[in-house]
């Protein structure tokens, strides 16, 4: 198991407000998934996972429950990602961990059709949503 990183909670509320830990992992099994799978992408995952997790485009909820489908489009390589993110709720068992499912690189046609067909949250979307509840408090 790899630790990767921490999350705003906040932001990945959009699928779930029950996230029960701000810590992510990957377990071996995935990464070796991830190898197996889409040899040539887990360079770029471990070159870009905390950018695309603290920084997603886009977040949509996935087919499966407490799951989040990140995209990312990362300017420098020109690259657009996929992340699957499976997040820790109180109906988990406990040692359950948020945690990456999968990573891979997507064509734009996949990128695209992902925001036509899927419901979808930008994170501009989230910060002017966050500003207005807060505002809402005073």
């Amino acid at each position: 198991m790899l630790y990767i990183c921490k999350i705003d909670k906040e932001i990945y509320s959009v699928i779930t407000k029950d996230i029960k830990s701000d810590d992510i992992i990957i377990t071996d099994e995935r990464i070796e998934h991830i190898k197996n799978r889409h040899p040539k992408d887990i360079d770029l995952f471990y070159k870009h996972i905390h950018e695309i997790i603290r920084d997603p485009d886009y977040i949509l909820k996935a087919n499966k429950p407490n799951t989040a489908l990140i995209l990312k489009n990362i300017v420098v390589d020109n690259k657009k990602f996929q992340l699957i993110l499976r997040l820790k709720t109180s109906t988990d068992p406990k040692e359950y961990k948020n945690s990456v499912i999968t990573f891979l690189n997507i064509n734009e046609n996949k990128y695209n059709r992902y925001l036509k067909y899927k419901k979808y949250c930008t994170i501009e979307k989230l910060k002017i949503y966050s500003q207005t509840k807060s505002r809402n408090r005073l």
